[in-house]
């Protein structure tokens, strides 16, 4: 049964992703509080958007040097209204089944999560994962079907200092599920990510990368170009069972990492610069983060939960000499940051 047919008795994908998407977010919550040294609970908001639908975000910050994460969080957002013909018509170059002669606005439903995990311990990396679905209706009405759907994700992991065991864990770790689905998956999709997090200004990337992949549904995926005819997911339930998947190992590539190095010791010079690759990473967030800016332009969505990725502290120094020795962690950091590795 494809994505645009349902049955009195099936349920939706639109119910499936969001039923989902709770659960990830409460297992998710949990393990960063269980690993928490000293113990911490994250702040549960619900918040509505007047157009349509609303969410869930789960926050904690601490100032305490001795806390493991400065900043985290994990949000999850259930959202729905109308799109304009304009809209329309420009989802429908890259989308062929959008292609429906329309004048008036469509439904929409577009639901994800998104994560961020900033440690106080320059030893420990950041992480940040996201995974959504998008999808368009062709009416209002009660047996309205659905013209259009895709899938995205993206995840990554960003370290000031360089432990070539724990890039290798976190790729070993995206590359299973991948391969699980998939063996062109891997590559394709950790090229993207690659590309996608390359700061220009800077000429640097903003980590280690993950995978990432967009507009994924039963139709020729940009990003897998080529090899796009190879083995994949391609059915709605065959393409959430890959989300799925790549969502329940974010602890097992995460958490592993993130227990080794939060008690490791650390000395002013080391936060001094993970407080410089944290203002990197606002920089790549607000000049460079497609996703930032549309959803700031998005009406009815709350600045606090598009900006949530934002580290809590950054720095920048005019042209800083701390990475200038090639021999240094720091240099040896910039030597990935500047061109990236194959980790698998």
């Amino acid at each position: 049964m494809s994505n645009s047919e349902s049955s009195p008795t099936q349920t939706t994908m639109r119910k499936r992703v969001i039923d989902y998407i709770t659960q990830l977010q409460n297992d998710i919550v949990s393990a960063l509080e269980d690993a928490s040294t000293p113990p911490c609970q994250f702040k549960r908001d619900a918040w509505s958007r007047p157009q349509g639908g609303g969410g869930i975000s789960c926050t904690y910050a601490s100032s305490g040097d001795d806390a493991t994460y400065e900043k985290a969080g994990v949000n999850i957002s259930m959202i729905h209204g109308t799109l304009p013909p304009a809209a329309i018509k420009q989802m429908s170059s890259e989308h062929s089944s959008l292609d429906v002669n329309t004048m008036t606005a469509l439904p929409f439903f577009a639901g994800g999560i998104s994560l961020i995990v900033h440690p106080r311990n320059p030893n420990a990396p950041s992480a940040h994962a996201n995974y959504r679905y998008f999808e368009v209706m062709d009416s209002t009405e009660k047996d309205a079907k659905v013209v259009g759907w895709w899938f995205g994700g993206i995840t990554d992991l960003t370290p000031s200092y360089l432990f070539e065991e724990d890039a290798k864990e976190f790729h070993r770790t995206l590359k299973a599920v991948c391969d699980a689905y998939g063996t062109a998956l891997y590559p394709k999709f950790k090229q993207s990510c690659d590309d996608h997090f390359f700061i220009p200004h800077r000429k640097e990337y903003r980590g280690i990368g993950g995978i990432r992949f967009d507009d994924l549904n039963d139709e020729m995926n940009v990003i897998l170009g080529s090899v796009d005819d190879e083995a994949r997911p391609r059915t709605a339930d065959d393409i959430f069972a890959f989300v799925r998947a790549l969502g329940d190992a974010f602890t097992s590539s995460y958490m592993g990492i993130l227990n080794r190095r939060k008690i490791m010791p650390s000395d002013e010079r080391m936060r001094r610069w993970q407080l410089l690759r944290r203002g990197r990473y606002v920089e790549f967030n607000l000049v460079c983060e497609r996703g930032i800016k549309f959803g700031l332009a998005a009406p009815g969505v709350n600045a606090e939960n598009v900006l949530m990725g934002m580290p809590e502290t950054a720095r920048w120094e005019y042209m800083s000499d701390m990475f200038e020795e090639s021999d240094s962690a720091e240099g040896k950091m910039m030597e990935v940051l500047k061109s990236p590795k194959c980790w698998v």
